[in-house]
């Protein structure tokens, strides 16, 4: 019988990396990146082996280019040799890039997804056995590539980055809840606006409403970096904006 940690490497083999670089990323099974200009864009595996089984989530990473080094050295030089050997496993730091260059960003998948927390997933022997693989992808595809361009985006702009920390957010994130809200993950300044991140959707009018007062908190503070407040959705489209000229 096939155990769950040699379908763990097959799945990693056949079908994990097969499916991340047909989303465009180079690399091997455990460090791959996303070709940029100006970034190395990295989607690194982590591993926690267990006896019968061995779940995985992702490192993500965005890294400041320096000297115009190939943006690919991440993961199929140097730089992947410490994940590709298992030097991702839960706990460790991967080891350095090769070309260097200045990490501007680092975060877990989970942290981008809409649960806002660590997420793993496990292949398990049975008949569904790819859909955690599956699922992964799907993350990787739909919030942790978005992120990490959005991120490089950002480090070239002056004028954008964060505006709160999480730890500044908990009183306003305390009031959406008390309006059974989805909190407020990302608060941010770009291009002259206050963009607010939450896994909200268009149709939610108690979310609107309760984001609106929100927003007018914001603007009542006076602060000239921005106009508007804008809120977006976890996929990063706009759903809602306030201010001057946004009733």
């Amino acid at each position: 019988m096939t155990t769950a940690h040699e379908l763990h490497t097959t799945g990693l083999r056949e079908h994990l990396a097969p499916a991340l670089r047909a989303l465009g990323l180079t690399g091997r099974q455990r460090a791959f990146v996303l070709p940029d200009d100006t970034h190395r864009l990295l989607v690194e595996l982590v591993e926690r082996p267990a006896a019968d089984r061995v779940a995985f989530t992702f490192g993500l990473r965005v890294v400041r280019r320096a000297g115009g080094a190939d943006g690919a050295g991440g993961a199929d030089g140097a730089g992947g040799g410490d994940a590709a050997r298992g030097g991702g496993t839960d706990g460790e730091r991967p080891g350095p890039d090769a070309g260097g260059g200045v990490e501007v960003w680092r975060a877990r998948i989970g942290e981008v997804l809409p649960v806002g927390e660590d997420v793993w997933w496990e292949v398990l022997p049975g008949p569904r056995w790819r859909l955690p693989l599956d699922d992964a992808v799907a993350a990787v595809r739909d919030y942790g590539l978005p992120e990490l361009r959005r991120r490089a985006a950002a480090d070239l702009s002056p004028t954008a980055g964060p505006y709160l920390s999480p730890a500044e957010l908990e009183d306003v994130n305390a009031a959406l809840l008390t309006a059974s809200v989805a909190r407020v993950q990302r608060a941010e300044l770009a291009d002259g606006a206050l963009l607010l991140t939450g896994a909200w959707t268009r149709g939610d009018g108690v979310a609107r409403t309760v984001l609106a007062g929100a927003a007018q908190g914001f603007l009542s503070a006076g602060d000239e970096r921005f106009r508007t407040v804008r809120c977006l959705d976890t996929l990063g489209r706009e759903l809602w904006a306030f201010g001057p000229t946004h009733p």
